[in-house]
């Protein structure tokens, strides 16, 4: 059975789940690759979710006529 694609939440609080667990580093070496490999597919998972939000952000601004407009919301770097 496949399984179902996590929430931003639930990937995350597995991600630290994973990183402590190798942290800790007793586990068998195959085991250690296994929660790598995981922890990256869920590091990737938690980052497309975010672009993707981050996305949809938009700013509230109103116009010079009193309306509001939306527009994307600028990344400051």
């Amino acid at each position: 059975m496949a399984e179902r694609k996590k929430s931003f939440e639930q990937a995350m609080a597995r991600l630290e789940e994973v990183v402590g667990l190798l942290e800790r580093g007793d586990a068998p070496l195959e085991e250690s690759l296994k929660l790598f490999e995981e922890g990256m597919s869920l590091m990737k998972q938690c980052s497309t979710m975010l672009d993707r939000a981050e996305q949809k952000v938009s700013k509230l601004t109103v116009k010079e006529d009193g309306t509001a407009a939306e527009t994307p919301l600028e990344r400051e770097e």
